[in-house]
């Protein structure tokens, strides 16, 4: 039993980790909180119900419009709201990106309602593996896949292509990345566009086993923040490891103390980390 309830916590913190990705991008290089990150993951997974609904296309088929939808609002998060308070004083930026998020979902509860909806035919449904004692999921086991495969790719991104060395070099002083021909806005919408990629991505998986509400997104963007700052702002593999154990957490925690626990467990856990190391367990 301790097995299956570790492997859960893996699978569902690989998820997780994919979230929290999207978000440590961001963090990291313009030291924007983006509010509006859990919405982000909503637009996603509504985008994969309303194409099953409505076109009864497959979850994964959908994966890559999904990925292209919330791309893009990344995009116009930056170029309509971010922009224009990136500079602001205080807390102009967290403020904004606050008020987007609190926008689209009543947009969505306006639109869609607050009813639960459910993709219940798809490829991934109802199927798994059974190991000796070992029930796997196939809806969970593609997503953790999924989400491992998409943080080595933003990874690699980062470190071996022009743009990711731009990336690394606005987020080191931007400043200097200008005098250096970086040209720092369009690194930003690409960042952001990136940034929505991921929860793209994370939402058209979650999707295949999650109900999709207009309040879906609110808790998956509330342990992405806690995965940033216990993974250190902008180390995405740190955010990658930092969101497994929050899974970990989760998932023992509400096998053994309750489920009413499993939340709490995970927040207490990033209390006590930032105690001793506020830069989060991989920052430097």
């Amino acid at each position: 039993m301790l097995l299956q309830v570790l492997l859960t916590g893996v699978l569902i913190g690989s998820v997780y980790s994919l979230v929290a990705v999207g978000l440590t991008l961001v963090w990291g290089l313009m030291d924007i909180i983006n509010f509006a990150h859990g919405e982000f993951l909503m637009i996603s997974m509504y985008t994969t119900f309303w194409l099953y609904a409505l076109l009864k296309f497959d979850p994964l088929a959908s994966l890559p419009i999904a990925v292209g939808v919330v791309a893009l609002v990344g995009v116009l998060t930056y170029k309509l709201v971010v922009k224009r308070v990136a500079n602001a004083p205080g807390l102009m930026a967290l403020l904004a990106t606050f008020g987007l998020s609190l926008f689209i979902r009543n947009l969505a509860q306006f639109l869609w309602s607050p009813n639960y909806r459910f993709v219940s035919e798809s490829l991934l449904t109802d199927k798994r593996f059974i190991i000796g004692d070992l029930i796997i999921g196939l809806p969970q086991l593609v997503a953790a896949v999924g989400s491992f495969a998409m943080t080595l790719i933003i990874a690699l991104l980062i470190k071996k292509t022009k743009t990711g060395r731009a990336i690394q070099a606005t987020a080191q002083s931007k400043d200097i990345a200008e005098l250096m021909g970086v040209n720092t806005e369009r690194i930003y919408a690409i960042t952001f566009a990136i940034s929505g990629a991921c929860v793209g991505v994370a939402g058209a998986l979650l999707a295949n086993t999650f109900p999709v509400y207009p309040e879906c997104g609110a808790m998956y963007g509330l342990l992405a923040f806690v995965i940033v700052a216990l993974g250190g702002f902008g180390n995405i593999w740190g955010a990658f490891y930092a969101g497994i154990l929050i899974g970990l957490a989760e998932t023992l925690g509400g096998f053994y103390l309750g489920t009413q626990f499993k939340y709490a467990i995970a927040f207490l856990i990033y209390l006590l980390v930032l105690q001793f190391r506020p830069k989060g367990l991989f920052g430097w």
